[in-house]
């Protein structure tokens, strides 16, 4: 059920950014077929950020340490177009165009509103 509900965030997560930053596009017209893209694409982004964020963290340690953890912005950045290369392979609805203009900025915006939207959840504990 947890993972169910971390997808659902994510997916949540993802229409804001899609919302408020240019150049991140679901580009499908129906309202099934944008849901089942950002869940689809949810469930992307948990399995990327589940897989490889540790590994690059874990490597780039030293990196994180001397930059006071700003390269985690430019990390979460590579990360969520790494998410969009991944669902153009699934043929999904879904780009993100460009670097700075869509992934940073994009990224930051799904960390905030998964982060609130953590919130509003039960601790694993409390279940």
């Amino acid at each position: 059920m947890s993972l169910i509900i971390r997808v659902i965030v994510n997916a949540l997560a993802l229409w804001v950014a899609v919302l408020l930053v240019s150049g991140i596009e679901v580009t499908t017209q129906d309202t099934t077929g944008q849901i089942i893209t950002y869940l689809a694409v949810g469930a992307i982004f948990g399995v990327v950020n589940a897989v490889i964020k540790p590994i690059v963290k874990t490597v780039g340690c030293l990196f994180y340490a001397l930059t006071l953890g700003l390269i985690g912005l430019v990390v979460n950045a590579l990360l969520f177009m790494l998410t969009g290369w991944i669902a153009g392979l699934f043929q999904l609805p879904f780009e993100v165009a460009g670097f700075w203009p869509a992934a940073f900025f994009g990224a930051i915006v799904v960390t905030v509103v998964s982060w609130v939207a953590s919130m509003f959840l039960p601790d694993k504990q409390d279940d």
